[in-house]
């Protein structure tokens, strides 16, 4: 099991936000991540106001710079409104300044500004994902690329470099909640990184499995199909802490999220249900966080990675510094210890 951390460079929906600072403090915190032992640091691509993860190879690769064992991801790339030649030219020559330790989750991505910003139409919002993964899959395993499609130019024997440090990037499929999206990774035998903002996370059970079953059923053996889990969590000393730390500025953004997306404002009761026992978010002291961690895998059949994402609250760098601490020297340990055949990579 890999345990890591997952960031938007958040900051703030006013126009004055320090955008240097907000990135001079997320290296600093990559960094430190490195340093505590987590597996994985992720960086996720956004083009709003209140997030600074617009072009994430650029963030990776300075944290590249920073760091000596932790694995760099993509949290996830919107390869719906990409270029697949491009990303993975991006995500190539990030593998080759961390020496190997790239991994490039692609999605669709939660919001859709990426759409007319880079001239593609919504509507065709299915399509583009499954042609440019498509074509994404072929430059991984041909250095030459013979490929038409609908919506971008075909390519004759065109070559594309550089070349990945290990030969290959390891690819993952970032989904949400759809069945269609788990069985299509299952039958290309791609890991699934399931995305659990909210509910219980047991509830994702029925779809890993289908997942599985397509992969097996594809031809694909049992160890690809690895399952990593994104939720919303956050690890400190106390359950008053905790409370007072997270609570407000989570209702907030959820509350202001819920005005776009038609959901309820955020109540004490709500926040309650999702930091109990069966709720998805991975919130409190470190060995309550650690036995859902635990059990979150069980409910799922086995997962291979968890990643908190935990700047989503308004928490101050400060207290996201003292989270990533906590989940390095006490819930990693405690993970351990309860499963000692769980090895943290």
């Amino acid at each position: 099991m890999e345990i890591g951390i997952d960031s938007f460079a958040s900051g703030t929906i006013q126009k004055n936000a320090d955008g240097a600072n907000i990135l001079e403090e997320l290296l600093t915190r990559i960094e430190y991540a490195d340093q505590a032992g987590l597996s994985s640091f992720g960086i996720g691509e956004h083009h709003r106001r209140e997030f600074f993860d617009s072009a994430p190879a650029v963030i990776l690769a300075a944290a590249a710079a920073r760091t000596k064992k932790i694995r760099l991801a993509s949290a996830v790339t919107v390869l719906s409104a990409a270029d697949p030649v491009r990303v993975f030219q991006e995500f190539a020559t990030l593998d080759l300044i961390s020496k190997g330790r790239t991994d490039l989750v692609v999605g669709r991505g939660s919001f859709t500004e990426s759409f007319p910003l880079f001239g593609y139409n919504l509507q065709d919002y299915d399509q583009l994902f499954m042609e440019k993964l498509e074509l994404l899959i072929q430059i991984q395993n041909n250095e030459k690329v013979t490929w038409s499609g609908k919506f971008r130019q075909p390519l004759y024997d065109q070559p594309v470099y550089p070349r990945p440090f290990n030969d290959q990037l390891p690819l993952w499929i970032g989904v949400g909640g759809t069945t269609a999206s788990f069985v299509r990774a299952g039958q290309l035998g791609i890991p699934l990184m399931i995305a659990i903002i909210g509910g219980e996370t047991r509830r994702f059970r029925g779809l890993v499995d289908l997942y599985r079953e397509a992969g097996i059923k594809a031809g694909h053996s049992p160890e690809k199909l690895k399952v990593g889990v994104h939720s919303l969590g956050y690890v400190a000393t106390s359950r008053t802490k905790v409370l007072s730390d997270y609570y407000p500025g989570y209702a907030e953004t959820f509350t202001r999220m819920g005005r776009e997306r038609g959901w309820p404002p955020i109540t004490t009761a709500h926040f309650d249900a999702q930091v109990g026992r069966n709720g998805a978010l991975l919130v409190g002291e470190p060995d309550e966080v650690a036995d859902k961690l635990l059990r979150f895998s069980e409910d799922l059949g086995g997962v291979s990675r968890f990643t908190f994402q935990m700047d989503n609250a308004g928490l101050t760098h400060a207290q996201l510094m003292e989270s990533i601490e906590l989940i390095g020297s006490k819930v990693i340990p405690i993970v351990c210890t309860s499963r000692p055949g769980i090895i943290i990579k």
